[in-house]
């Protein structure tokens, strides 16, 4: 399908005064050429001090996280996992001290099933109404963002759920609360989702330097339904690539409740599932230059998987789950 230059003209420019994380924010002045790109999370990093739409000052420690799924429960609708790699989560904003906010912005939100379904995950949290427009996956192609789109279908995949719900949740609940993404870092002439994009090409550009699935094989660590594999050689194997420790998930049963693990004091769960990478960034979030560091930063966990020899499960995917790529 053909899209005229018309469909990005001045029906599609958007009124940033509605919805800023900083109210009264102007989207003049932005030119991030101009300024020295400053490291997240450092002492001056600050709104009032630095431009926040050219240094990430409101979620200044960011996380790129990835999924180990076996399967996708829409096999039959053509969603698929890309086989021998790891999928992307997405791309996400906590403070610097570790903690998190969410729906930063509700006048952007593209989510059918909001989790939590407040902004704050209490009842006194200001309500996340399920978003029921077009899929947020229809904001690129005006853009003439087939390929992006295309890309994200191999590699950015749900469970359970359409791609695009999925998408549009990782955006709402996450990109609304980085700094650097805020309508007015785009200026006076903003196009309608052109921050979508720019989040979603993001995401993307710090996937593509986490090659988590190459990291562990490099180590001999590779799906498997009859080995099973030691945390500790896992978070070598991860840190040697990506010169840190992340955060690794795991899910299944606790470690002391199985067999082997019966009578020990490990009640870590025992099946490989996610890599949270984290990153202090220089400047924008957008120009991918990030500085890793440890999961355990502010003094949180590196994981919640068993730490027992031989305990961890990294299974092979469900037959007909996978597909080349």
């Amino acid at each position: 399908m053909r899209f005229s230059t018309s469909s990005l003209t001045a029906s599609a420019l958007v009124n940033v005064s509605v919805a800023s994380l900083y109210p009264g924010q102007s989207n003049l002045n932005h030119t991030c050429q101009l300024q020295t790109p400053l490291l997240s999370c450092s002492a001056n990093a600050y709104p009032n001090i630095i431009d926040s739409c050219c240094t990430e000052t409101y979620g200044g420690l960011v996380l790129s996280t990835q999924f180990w799924s076996t399967y996708t429960g829409l096999e039959a609708q053509g969603q698929k996992l890309p086989a021998n790699t790891w999928t992307l989560h997405g791309l996400w904003p906590d403070f610097c001290n570790g903690s998190y906010t969410q729906y930063c912005d509700l006048s952007r939100q593209y989510d059918p099933l909001p989790s939590p379904n407040t902004t704050t995950g209490t009842p006194s949290g200001t309500p996340v109404v399920p978003y029921t427009g077009p899929n947020i996956g229809t904001f690129l192609e005006p853009f003439g963002k087939f390929d992006l789109l295309a890309y994200m279908n191999k590699f950015w995949i749900a469970q359970a759920q359409p791609n695009p719900d999925f998408w549009g949740h990782e955006f709402s609940k996450h990109a609304t609360c980085f700094s650097t993404f805020d309508l007015p870092c785009y200026g006076p002439q903003l196009v309608q989702h052109a921050e979508v994009v720019d989040f979603f090409e993001t995401a993307i550009s710090y996937y593509q330097n986490l090659p988590t699935y190459g990291w562990l094989s490099a180590a001999d660590i590779r799906p498997s339904n009859s080995t099973s594999y030691t945390l500790g050689d896992m978070q070598t194997a991860l840190n040697k690539g990506f010169g840190a420790t992340p955060y690794i998930g795991c899910a299944g049963p606790k470690w002391n409740e199985t067999d082997a693990g019966k009578g020990s004091s490990d009640n870590g769960r025992t099946v490989l599932s996610e890599v949270w990478y984290y990153y202090h960034v220089y400047g924008r979030v957008q120009r991918n230059q990030g500085l890793p560091v440890n999961a355990s930063i502010n003094g949180g966990s590196l994981g919640n998987c068993a730490k027992a020899k031989g305990a961890v499960q990294y299974p092979k995917r469900t037959t007909g789950s996978e597909v080349a790529v």
